[in-house]
């Protein structure tokens, strides 16, 4: 099994889910989070004056999926996330070495 971690642009997650629901995903959980890449942030300008914006928001996705279904899973978030701009986020995967699910204690595969 595979955790896949996506930090997105907020206005691209229903887009993502979309596409992550069309691959088969079945649960996933987002957590809207903020912090900067190599632009370091970027500066905007309200009401005439600039000021700067330090740590961007940005969308966290975790979805732990088996392994013959993680490839279509991280290429359909990287049709449906990118922009082409900086910003667009990144895409972190681990090896899952065992799930439970609570109600029922089943594990492994069955417990997604």
């Amino acid at each position: 099994m595979k955790k896949i971690e996506a930090i997105i642009r907020p206005f691209k997650l229903d887009e993502v889910k979309e596409a992550l629901i069309e691959e088969g995903v079945r649960g996933l959980t987002i957590t809207e989070v903020r912090g900067y890449g190599r632009q370091k942030g970027h500066t905007e300008t309200y009401r005439g004056s600039e000021y700067r914006i330090e740590f961007v928001p940005k969308i966290k996705i975790e979805i732990i999926v088996d392994d013959n279904i993680a490839d279509t899973v991280i290429d359909a978030i990287l049709r449906t996330a990118k922009t082409g701009q900086v910003g667009d986020g990144k895409i972190f995967i681990y090896d899952v070495k065992d799930v439970i699910r609570i109600r029922t204690e089943e594990s492994g595969k069955d417990a997604l």
